[in-house]
């Protein structure tokens, strides 16, 4: 492997020959790095960690370090982190907490942009950008390709689902609708349908003119959130469309509430 000098890699990590371990970087012992991972200067890896293939993190960012949760008292938790994600300058993802199951987990192929902080017991999709400054308190919920923008705070135990868009310093307090788009001035609402995001991934026509039917209800029926629910289901009943059962699904998991 290429380990640079400076660097100090504790006995018991690994690290296969083919990842590069830039100056000044501490990789603890129980770390595990994937192939071709790039560390790339300065940075710490602890605790129980795994990263996956082809992940690139960069200066000033910490992974694994206890989590900043006054009930820690140093139990073994841990860190997942999946394949091809990148990492930049300055985040810090922290390992998680035996009430949240122990581990805070990262799928594949996410932009986590600079300042970034993921806390304790998060899980975090695929395909995820989190812009510069994003914070996600403990126990938050992203899905696969959702976007939270710049220098927005998540509280705690919320969920953000699917395709979502939220735009930069919106404070989420509560669920996020897959497929939206949600912004704040003051207060944040969600705007309807994130409908060029969603061809820009290849949805047809056909689902977006369907989930957009599913998002008036919700948010210009005068219906309330009960009410337009079981409209959701009556209006997809007869060709079901996965895409607005999983917001249906959403919706009716949800224990903070949704944004509207």
């Amino acid at each position: 492997m290429a380990v640079h000098p400076s660097s100090l890699v504790q006995a018991g990590a690994i690290i296969p020959s083919s990842c590069e371990v830039g100056p000044f970087c501490t990789v603890g012992a129980h770390v595990r790095l994937g192939e071709r991972c790039r560390i790339v200067s300065h940075v710490v890896l602890a605790g129980d960690t795994v990263i996956g293939d082809d992940t690139i993190v960069y200066p000033f960012s910490t992974i694994g370090l206890p989590p900043q949760d006054l009930k820690f008292a140093g139990e073994e938790t841990r860190v997942e982190i999946g394949r091809g994600n990148v990492i930049r300058e300055c985040c810090t993802i922290h390992k998680g907490t035996p009430g949240g199951g122990g581990v805070t987990r990262i799928g594949d192929h996410n932009l986590i942009m600079a300042y970034c902080h993921i806390a304790h017991d998060c899980r975090i999709g695929n395909h995820t950008i989190f812009a510069n400054a994003a914070t996600l308190a403990g126990h938050v919920t992203v899905e696969d390709y959702a976007h939270v923008g710049a220098l927005g705070p998540v509280h705690q135990f919320c969920r953000i689902g699917a395709h979502a868009f939220i735009g930069g310093g919106t404070t989420i307090t509560q669920d996020v609708l897959p497929f939206s788009r949600t912004s704040a001035v003051r207060d944040a609402h969600a705007f309807g349908v994130n409908s060029i995001g969603l061809e820009r991934k290849g949805f047809s026509k056909e689902t977006v003119r369907n989930l957009q039917r599913a998002f008036r209800l919700l948010l210009n029926s005068g219906l309330n959130t009960s009410q337009a629910l079981e409209r959701m289901r009556q209006e997809n009943a007869p060709a079901p469309d996965a895409n607005v059962q999983h917001v249906i699904d959403f919706i009716a998991a949800s224990q903070r509430g949704v944004i509207k």
